[in-house]
């Protein structure tokens, strides 16, 4: 279930997710990014970092902040698992704490190192009801927050989130310039502190989830190449290696063969070493 914040929260949170999963057998959940970084509230079971012969060597804390994917991430659960996500805008975790967004890149971070205390109370009142009256305590803590933070002007990154957005990532960095008017440095620069991403690999994501909303509503006749084109993409071979980059499989992998617990979620086969 997919559940917007209140209104105020719209530009520092996209969204909030609240997903099951009642399999009892190890999963391995693949994350990878989708432009926006998350915090994670796990309940019944921990989630885990690492596992191998079927043996848990580290579990996750119940409650985590990640932050851009540099590529994909792998963690697993060997239980029923209830997850509520915050998915924050490209921006929104660096408007919320006033921290260079880079720090958080490829890191996964117990709730109580980003927002203290106070995070790990938010944690046990969420364990504590339904979804709801979740939904409402989301809504309290983040307006709290940003009730304390003087607003930082973001109109360079927002022009140029809306531009990336509006061409579906299909964009070259010198058009970014002429748009904005700044120097590609200084949008490195603005881009690196408030989303964690340079424009050009931010602008690479998006294209990739635009070509999976494109392989999601395709007409049954539609091929692939034909779908790889209005992406943007030059031809089938640069999609399937910018895809494999991203999440580790190809694309008819994903289409067939993978559980989706959201676009950037999904299940895959654990592979065991012995």
């Amino acid at each position: 279930m997919q559940v917007l914040p209140s209104k105020e929260l719209s530009p520092y949170i996209k969204h909030y997710l609240f997903l099951d999963n009642a399999a009892t057998s190890i999963q391995k959940l693949r994350l990878f990014s989708d432009g926006n970084t998350g915090v994670v509230f796990s309940f019944k079971s921990k989630l885990i970092s690492d596992i191998n012969n079927y043996h848990v060597k580290n579990y996750l804390p119940n409650s985590f902040l990640y932050g851009q994917p540099n590529g994909f991430k792998d963690i697993y659960s060997n239980d029923e698992i209830t997850l509520i996500i915050v998915v924050f805008q490209p921006n929104g975790i660096h408007q919320l704490l006033g921290i260079p967004a880079h720090e958080f890149l490829d890191s996964i971070i117990a709730i109580d190192d980003v927002f203290g205390e106070n995070g790990l109370i938010l944690q046990d009142k969420l364990s504590e009801h339904n979804n709801q009256n979740r939904i409402e305590l989301l809504n309290h803590f983040f307006r709290n927050l940003i009730s304390k933070k003087s607003q930082s002007n973001q109109s360079i990154i927002n022009s140029s989130l809306d531009f990336i957005i509006s061409n579906k990532g299909h964009f070259s960095v010198a058009q970014l310039v002429k748009y904005t008017g700044y120097t590609e440095r200084h949008l490195e620069r603005k881009f690196k502190e408030s989303i964690g991403l340079n424009p050009k690999k931010f602008g690479n994501v998006i294209r990739l989830h635009h070509f999976l909303k494109l392989l999601k509503d395709k007409p049954v006749d539609t091929n692939l190449t034909n779908i790889c084109y209005d992406a943007g993409f030059a031809d089938q071979s640069h999609l399937i290696k910018d895809f494999k980059k991203h999440t580790g499989i190809s694309p008819k992998e994903y289409l067939y063969s993978s559980g989706k617990l959201t676009n950037n979620l999904i299940k895959t086969i654990p592979t065991v070493s012995f």
